[in-house]
């Protein structure tokens, strides 16, 4: 499809039912997307005026829902992609090159000849473009390269994975064009996985990945993450009465590194006592019975993080297991249970080297406040910075919105939906 012939059938409203899959029915949100994509459009056709064809890719973000930092411990999660995403404009050539342009970012000029890890990348997205592309040339695909324009609304550092959202869309894009689909979602989430942890340097889980590339409300078992056991949920919270709403605290992920790593660190010296390398593979039973004997070993902290993730491994699946009843209630019990283990046993809503710092409880203090009794509110994400959780009754959305953007600044608040696909060609 040539870029004219695309801004025009996206101005008659002819890809409105697409958008209205991706994005929702409101005529602020398809109005909103129509321009997107239109100067998506334009600006790849200003970076790269020598392309005729053009070919256009999305894959979500993602909001985890149950499973506070138990994929790390081959545990169980439940999980939802969104419906903010990262948006590609593409034309293939046959030139080895893969150049890539981020709104906002220098372009990334990727030569297909080299596709070793390359240290001074270590960090960059070109590392994962590499990486991505190393992984589909040892599966087999003939890759030629192509040119592409993106640009993404997936907040950076809001736990709703902007990062998984990237790989997954140049993972969409080579399999979709140089693999014929072969790989699927599955595979993608993984070689997604693979080029962060060997060609980005971030030791991360398979989490962000899968949900991005899976799609919809996915509930993901961990214990064999060569094969992982995924199932696919589906629930409509407005329906149900409820808005998700993902909170940015503004608060800095700089200097967060130790907190971050501390956390599977200290899960993992559990593990050890009992000559296992993941708390999954520990009886839970044999762990609270052994707890004056561990203490010798562990630090109160590392305890009080495996008991939270015994009790969060099986919250996951009971939150699934709700949602799929149809029992709301049960959920947001599930879902306020999960928030006060994070806070009391996990403790990963502020770092301990700056104690001052505390948006993320402020956040829920205040949530709690204007919910009263009703909806849930919780930490998102790894936590220590960044964003809160909430189920908002829809009479108090509009409420809960204003209070949470006049403390953190307007445009803090995201009233969210679950996206039913993950990463997809659109066109």
């Amino acid at each position: 499809m040539k870029p004219k012939e695309f801004i025009e059938k996206i101005q008659a409203g002819e890809l409105d039912e697409q958008l209205k899959k991706l994005y929702g029915n409101s005529k602020e949100a398809l109005d909103r997307q129509r321009a997107r994509y239109i100067e998506a459009t334009e600006e790849f056709a200003k970076l790269f005026p020598q392309h005729e064809e053009i070919h256009i890719y999305s894959a979500p973000g993602r909001t985890e829902v149950g499973g506070n930092h138990t994929d790390h411990q081959h545990g169980c999660v439940f999980a939802g992609a969104v419906n903010l995403d990262v948006i590609a404009v593409v034309a293939f050539h046959n030139e080895g090159i893969i150049r890539l342009k981020s709104s906002g970012y220098p372009q990334d000029n990727v030569e297909l000849s080299d596709l070793s890890v390359h240290s001074d990348e270590t960090g960059k997205s070109a590392s994962i473009i590499r990486g991505i592309a190393s992984k589909f040339t040892e599966m087999g695909a003939e890759i030629g390269g192509f040119d592409a324009y993106t640009t993404s609304d997936v907040l950076s550092g809001s736990g709703l994975s902007s990062s998984a959202s990237f790989e997954v869309l140049v993972g969409t894009i080579i399999d979709k064009h140089y693999n014929a689909g072969k790989a699927g979602a599955v595979e993608i989430a993984k070689i997604g996985q693979y080029a962060e942890n060997v060609y980005f340097g971030k030791g991360s889980g398979l989490m962000d990945q899968m949900v991005s590339s899976v799609g919809g409300f996915v509930f993901i078992d961990f214990e064999d993450t060569a094969d992982p056991v995924i199932k696919a949920h589906s629930f409509d919270f407005e329906k149900a009465g409820y808005k998700l709403c993902i909170t940015d605290t503004k608060g800095s992920h700089s200097d967060l590194t130790d907190d971050y790593v501390s956390v599977p660190t200290e899960m993992k010296s559990v593990a050890k006592q009992f000559g296992k390398e993941y708390l999954r593979a520990v009886d839970e039973n044999e762990f609270y019975e052994k707890l004056p004997q561990l203490r010798e070993n562990c630090t109160d902290r590392a305890l009080m993080r495996a008991s939270h993730f015994f009790s969060e491994n099986k919250r996951a699946m009971y939150e699934a297991q709700a949602l799929e009843k149809g029992d709301i209630n049960e959920f947001l019990a599930l879902v306020n249970r999960s928030g006060d283990s994070s806070a009391n046993l996990l403790q990963n809503l502020y770092s301990c080297k700056n104690p001052q710092q505390q948006a993320i409880p402020l956040a829920i203090m205040l949530s709690k406040r204007v919910l009263a009794e009703s909806g849930a509110v919780r930490v998102h994400g790894g936590g220590f910075a960044g964003t809160i959780q909430a189920f908002v009754p829809v009479e108090k959305a509009e409420e809960y919105s204003t209070a949470m953007n006049s403390l953190f600044g307007e445009g803090s608040c995201h009233i969210l939906r679950i996206r039913p696909v993950g990463g997809i060609e659109i066109a």
